[in-house]
């Protein structure tokens, strides 16, 4: 940690050293999620250590950004007292530097060094990104170089490795980019913006040395020969042309290795087990059509993926080392118990549809449709399947009604690995009513029912919400098992809560009785344990 201290320290001295400076800018942010366990065996909340020993675990994030001289730098400091975000049965605790970063613009070419978040296209073959929710961290530490060829066409190229914690990953990760635009004349209804990239991957030895060494372990028909570098590529293009919009993207990977859980390894004397390392090609097929015009919006996507799990190392596993970010092809349900099912991406075997419409009458009446079907790559086997259909009725200033009706069909084989176990079917018809007092004061109402056979069984969820702007909102729900399945007690799992806004500072309370579920973010998803407790955060931008 003296390194850590150290750099926190040179930087926050150069600060001060800079704030005499008549055109700095500065500003930030923090933010912190403290969790208060209480011990409940009966919904699940117990033998993991904060609710057997530690009690409290806490996140917290400050970061400094300042604008000076044509030099944009920052900083952020992270610090993790007993944190299940890593592992949600486990207990994190460390403290350091989580990002510094210094861009320049000279004329037409703009350099980054430190920890840097981009992506190439849609994220396929490179994205770096933060996701504090899941403790996802995917920054490059490196540098980067953009250089604007014309008003309407630039190149990029970086280098470093991806963040691991307060760690990097020992590959190197190298990449360019090219991106344009281009439109026949000013009156002209169509353009096209395409682009091209490339990312090479480079392992350290000792990444090298233990996947020999695994191959090794393997018998002849399934050993495989080990390479530093693998390589990846995508082009993709996005055309306008009117009311319409089509964006398609082809990606490849090649000479890269990777865990395939469902591979079928060879034993001695004949005998076989699924899971083991694989070296080949893996492809992502995606494009969305879309067209939204007279108050229609229509959105058709397509995916096809196979063999792309690309990481910064082959041997972890989960959500952890992504280089890939492949676009999720289910729509984000914001309601409670719509949103307990979501399909996480596959990286090695998709195939995927999905259709959304919306369509808005006058200033009251908005509809929306929305429909997923994911299946393996070949299309043989269901994966996931939705239907959402959703009615918005508004009466400006007064009050705001919606109704809807969610269908869906779900492997909780696959995505929750659950062998043996059947598809879970359900159906959640849900109503939120929001109704305005006053310019200040505001009522909402969220009511839903799922009615479920399998897995966790049937429940209803009720929620009220009472604002009084701009500082106070107040929360109480209830979420109740009316059908138990596999012998389960029907138990009741309350909320209530209560958030204060002042200036640029929020600041939350809530108790939280809550089920264990998967916690998903753009297709990335983690496993939440049962929590019984209190939790406060504060979020504060400066």
């Amino acid at each position: 940690m003296i390194n850590q201290a150290l750099k926190v320290s040179f930087l926050v001295l150069a600060l001060v050293r800079l704030s005499a400076q008549s055109d700095l800018s500065v500003w930030g942010a923090f933010q912190t999620n403290a969790n208060l366990f209480l011990r409940d065996s009966a919904i699940g909340a117990y033998n993991i250590p904060q609710y057997d020993k530690q009690i409290f675990g806490s996140e917290t994030w400050i970061n400094l950004n300042l604008s000076v001289s044509g030099f944009n730098a920052g900083i952020r400091y992270d610090f993790f007292n007993n944190s299940n975000l890593l592992n949600p049965t486990g207990s994190y605790s460390a403290h350091g530097l989580g990002r510094w970063y210094v861009n320049k613009e000279i004329d037409k070419l703009e350099l980054n060094a430190g920890y840097l978040y981009d992506q190439i296209g849609s994220g396929i073959i490179y994205r770096a990104f933060e996701e504090r929710a899941q403790l996802l961290d995917n920054a490059l530490l490196g540098f980067s170089a953009k250089y604007n060829l014309t008003s309407d066409w630039n190149i990029k190229a970086f280098a470093g490795k991806q963040k691991n914690l307060f760690t990097t990953y020992n590959s190197f990760i190298k990449g360019i980019n090219l991106n344009g635009f281009y439109k026949r004349s000013d009156s002209s209804n169509w353009a096209i913006s395409p682009g091209i990239g490339f990312i090479n991957k480079t392992l350290g030895d000792d990444y090298v040395q233990e996947l020999s060494a695994i191959s090794g372990s393997y018998l002849p028909v399934d050993q495989f020969s080990p390479s530093y570098n693998s390589n990846a590529i995508s082009l993709y293009n996005t055309l306008t042309a009117g009311p319409f919009s089509w964006y398609v993207e082809t990606a490849f990977k090649f000479d890269d290795i990777y865990y395939d859980a469902q591979s079928v390894r060879q034993l001695p004397k004949g005998q076989s087990t699924l899971g083991k390392f694989v070296k080949g090609l893996g492809h992502v097929y995606y494009t969305s059509l879309g067209y939204a015009a007279n108050n229609l919006g229509i959105t058709l996507e397509g995916k096809r993926t196979d063999g792309f799990d690309f990481r910064a190392a082959p041997q972890v596993t989960l959500n952890r080392g992504l280089i890939t970010y492949i676009p999720p092809m289910a729509r984000v349900n914001t309601y409670r118990l719509t949103s307990y099912y979501y399909p996480a991406t596959q990286f090695l075997n998709e195939g995927a549809l999905q259709l959304d419409i919306k369509y808005g009458i006058g200033d009251h009446w908005n509809f929306s449709f929305n429909t997923s079907h994911i299946m393996d790559k070949n299309f043989d086997s269901l994966f996931y399947r939705e239907f959402h259909f959703e009615v918005t009725y508004k009466q400006p200033e007064k009050y705001q009604l919606t109704v809807g009706l969610q269908r869906q069909i779900f492997n909780q084989q696959l995505y929750f690995g659950k062998g043996g176990e059947p598809l879970v079917k359900t159906f959640v018809p849900f109503a939120e009513f929001l109704y305005d007092f006053s310019e200040s004061h505001s009522l909402r109402i969220e009511s839903q029912y799922m009615f479920n056979k399998e897995d966790i069984g049937s429940w209803i969820y009720l929620l009220a919400e009472y604002g009084i702007s701009p500082h106070w909102l107040f929360e109480l729900s209830d979420m109740y098992n009316t059908l138990p399945t596999h012998g389960k007690k029907a138990i009741n799992y309350p909320t209530a809560g209560i958030v204060y806004n002042v200036g640029n500072t929020r600041f939350g309370l809530r108790y939280v009785k809550q089920i264990q579920g998967i916690v998903c973010s753009g297709g990335i998803c983690r496993l939440e344990p049962a929590f019984s407790g209190f939790r406060a955060s504060i979020l504060s931008n400066f």
